[in-house]
């Protein structure tokens, strides 16, 4: 592997897989209280002081329902930053990859949604997203990259696998929402499509522009659940389907999440594997997470 590496929002449960993938490599992991992506002085002096050759935006404005009350706030992170980035690695002549969300589409498609399919945020969070992603792809026409993902879980965080985990130790039965359909991916696996796609950025074999890093097949949080318990030896029946109005939350949450993954095939990369198959990989290390 060549070149040198920048990981903003490197704390969190993406950085911290994208750590671990570049092991041994040249990287500066930087955390918020390293880097306040706010600052465009300070991302700038960052991004020439280390002068790396791809820097990968892991941070990000994730509370999804706060962004519906504080989207001036989250636009700083989710918009601003990215700008920041964009225009510093401009300067230096860097790759920017910058990881994005589903949810820069309306969410009520019937068929995966294309990585030039036309964007419709519903959400405070989307439209943040959203500016961010055209922040990038207008600075660095050339050397900007989104990569969209989606019900993203992993060992290093909270996220929803870890909390059916633990409510399957303290619940008889659970109702989970069976009309949102997405695709369940593992941070280990988007962490390795980022780092091949910046190798592939700096061999010149990977155009710049947008790609979807989710995991190949589909589910709804129903169908997810009960192969969580499955994985744990529980009985599947116990989790029953429910709608979405039975948790209504201040953001409105798609209905159909699922992306489409054919240009990393124009990459020279294969798309995430299936959904189930990285989830029986990745329980060994989340049931030691959620179960210490």
């Amino acid at each position: 592997m060549s070149g040198s590496w920048l990981i903003t929002g490197a704390g969190g449960m993406l950085g911290q897989d994208l750590l671990a993938r570049l092991n041994g490599e040249s990287v500066v992991a930087l955390d918020r209280k390293a880097l306040d992506l706010t600052d465009p002085d300070a991302v700038l002096a960052a991004v020439e002081e280390h002068r790396p050759d791809v820097v990968v935006n892991c941070a990000a404005w994730t509370a999804v329902d706060d962004a519906e009350t504080q989207e001036e706030q989250a636009l700083r992170i989710n918009g601003d930053g990215p700008r920041h980035l964009a225009e510093s690695c401009a300067k230096t002549g860097a790759k920017l990859l910058q990881v994005s969300t589903d949810y820069v589409f309306a969410g009520d498609g019937t068929s995966p949604y294309a990585e030039d399919a036309p964007t419709a945020p519903r959400s405070a969070y989307g439209r943040t997203k959203l500016a961010g992603e055209q922040a990038v792809l207008a600075a660095l026409p050339e050397a900007g990259y989104v990569v969209r993902t989606a019900w993203l879980y992993g060992a290093g965080g909270g996220n929803f696998v870890r909390t059916m985990i633990k409510l399957e130790g303290i619940k008889d039965t659970l109702d989970v929402v069976d009309d949102q359909r997405g695709q369940p991916t593992w941070t280990a696996d988007l962490a390795d499509r980022l780092v091949r796609l910046g190798q592939a950025a700096l061999a010149g074999t990977a155009p710049a522009g947008v790609y979807h890093g989710t995991s190949g097949g589909e589910t709804t949080w129903f169908g997810f659940t009960r192969e969580i318990f499955r994985l744990l030896g529980a009985d599947p029946e116990r989790v029953r389907p429910t709608t979405s109005e039975a948790f209504v939350r201040p953001a409105p949450r798609p209905a159909y999440s699922v992306l489409g993954h054919d240009r990393w095939r124009a990459a020279g990369i294969e798309p995430v594997r299936d959904w189930r198959e990285a989830l029986a990989e990745a329980f060994p290390a989340l049931l030691a997470a959620e179960r210490g």
